[in-house]
């Protein structure tokens, strides 16, 4: 699967081109108020705790899972003002040893986990324990998740009528044309203009340093001197943030699939850099399809599966499957093959049933879930408000124009899906943040686990070194030649000893570790087992998914 490296390099060296326009008013790094409102949220939130019972029944939580709330300032520049409450949950440590039930295993406190997004809900996270690769973490461990501002039941940030949501069939031109492009501003326009308009003055405090903030205070809730945590994808650019304004207080941490923390990067280098990766890991996908055309007949070559891809999706355009799924609904399923391979197996049945005429395993797969909608456009509104919030955007259509026109010549796969989805941000009405400069010194942070996929396209692995280079007495262990977006306790039994190791024993490898990526999936016939669609806490785009 060489090739698709030659892809990511071309990309790579055209983004040393692309350079970013001036993008407005930029507001100043955190000062003062902020510490001291979030000395004050801390405080409070120490002294009160969090009193856990039953969780919501919307939330589908069994019974030895609780739940509860925190308050946090909306604006820690004014303690005393607004306050939001956060959903928690949280699953006590079991005790026992999965490998020797007479043994009981001590406590460790609570280890809080993030997702990413921007816009996901942890709130499941403490299910996670039940799973065997997890059930020694689980032993020492209070499993604590919990849903960020903004994020459902915490705050929840709305942008538009979640009944225009899904908007289906559509098109998803990979080479747009002049008027789509026009559509596509308008449509930017509006929905930044629906953001401003729902959430009026607070939509300025969704953002990752409050995120960073509101993590502070979660700790302290728990009743934890010092914080145990593991997030994933976005999770780590504001863990990242956390390591920086709280070092003293963190005991240990693990950033699963790191972003990268350059504020320069933040957050329009880095989509452009993801759109670029996409493609180097589309065509992994499709080398592995033709490996297996004895099992998809959709070529023997790379470029013969993307011929019967552009076919489909030319179909698509023509007559919608079953009046649903249209290119814009083939590209989101696709997609997701990038994030996930087990995801390849039912992506290619699909592919290959909608060319012999059958569209059923396709519909299935990519057709939108309606009854999600409202849960959809939430993540997608927090995913918004959070990257549009935490930094400076080009303003001028002109610069998205020439940067993705280039990049798409190269990397057509993701590139302008990436653009539309981060377009409302050059039309964003509340005011940007100036990204921290994220870095610890030797000494000031305890050591650190970073954990990163070689060709991972949703963090590129330029991000995990960048991170890695940044938090002083940080290890990386990285997964090699393989693309999975999130490998902590995954199917690489290297990896999770070595996760196991830091949280359970706080241990660590050499500063920088490899292990041997996981086989790539087996193929499997159209009988073997029904399509499965990704859930949306699979989604993290960063990680939400594409709006129509």
């Amino acid at each position: 699967m060489r090739a698709a490296a030659l892809y990511t390099a071309a990309g790579a060296m055209l983004l040393s081109t692309l350079s970013l326009a001036p993008a407005g008013t930029a507001g100043a790094a955190p000062g003062a108020d902020e510490r001291h409102g979030t000395t004050v949220a801390v405080a409070r939130a120490k002294a009160a705790g969090i009193d856990f019972g039953r969780c919501p029944k919307n939330q589908g939580l069994p019974a030895h899972v609780r739940c509860g709330t925190v308050s946090v300032p909306l604006d820690y520049a004014r303690p005393d003002g607004k306050q939001i409450r956060l959903l928690v949950s949280r699953a006590r440590a079991t005790h026992k040893d999965p490998h020797n039930s007479k043994r009981r295993v001590p406590g460790q406190g609570a280890l809080v986990y993030n997702p990413g997004g921007p816009g996901a809900s942890g709130l499941h996270f403490p299910l996670i324990g039940v799973i065997p690769a997890w059930k020694r973490l689980a032993a020492a461990y209070d499993l604590v998740g919990y849903a960020p501002r903004g994020v459902g039941p915490s705050a929840p940030l709305s942008c538009q009528d979640p009944k225009q949501y899904f908007k289906g069939p559509s098109m998803a031109p990979t080479y747009p044309s002049e008027a789509y492009k026009k559509e596509r501003i308008a449509h930017a326009k509006a929905y930044a203009r629906g953001c401003a308009e729902r959430a009026g003055s607070a939509l300025r405090h969704y953002n990752s340093l409050n995120n960073a903030r509101d993590l502070d205070v979660l700790r302290a809730a728990l009743g934890q001197s010092k914080l145990t945590f593991m997030g994933a994808s976005y999770g780590t650019y504001f863990g990242a943030l956390y390591a920086h304004l709280f070092p003293q207080h963190v005991r240990r941490m693990v950033f699963d699939s790191a972003v990268n923390p350059d504020p320069k990067q933040i957050w329009y280098h880095n989509n452009l850099a993801q759109s670029a990766a996409f493609e180097g890991r589309w065509t992994d996908f499709r080398e592995w399809v033709a490996e297996h055309d004895d099992v998809y007949g959709l070529g023997i070559t790379a470029d013969e599966v993307l011929r019967n891809y552009e076919k489909a999706r030319a179909r698509l355009a023509t007559k919608p499957a079953g009046g649903k799924i249209g290119p814009g609904q083939l590209q989101e399923a696709f997609l997701q093959a990038g994030y996930y391979d087990d995801h390849w197996p039912s992506r290619a049945r699909a592919l290959a049933a909608y060319l012999k005429g059958d569209s059923k395993p396709l519909v299935e797969l990519a057709a939108p879930v309606t009854e999600a909608a409202a849960e959809e456009e939430n993540t997608n509104a927090v995913y918004t408000a959070v990257e549009c919030n935490d930094a400076p955007w080009p303003t001028d259509w002109a610069v998205w124009d020439r940067d993705n026109t280039r990049l798409a010549r190269v990397a057509p796969f993701e590139t302008w899906d990436n653009a539309w989805m981060n377009l409302p941000c050059a039309y964003w009405q509340a005011p940007r943040q100036k990204p921290v400069d994220v870095r610890t010194g030797p000494g000031e942070l305890p050591p650190t686990l970073i954990l990163a996929a070689e060709r991972d396209a949703a963090t590129p692995y330029e991000g995990a070194l960048e991170m890695h280079r940044r938090l002083a007495g940080s290890v990386l262990v990285t997964e090699r030649d393989a693309g999975t977006h999130g490998i902590a306790y995954g199917p690489n039994a290297c990896v999770n000893g070595h996760v196991d190791a830091y949280l359970l024993e706080g241990r660590l490898p050499e500063r920088r570790s490899a292990c041997e990526g996981h086989p790539e999936p087996k193929p499997e016939r159209a009988t073997e087992r029904k399509v499965k669609k990704p859930t949306p806490h699979q989604r993290d785009r960063h990680e939400p998914a594409a709006r129509p």
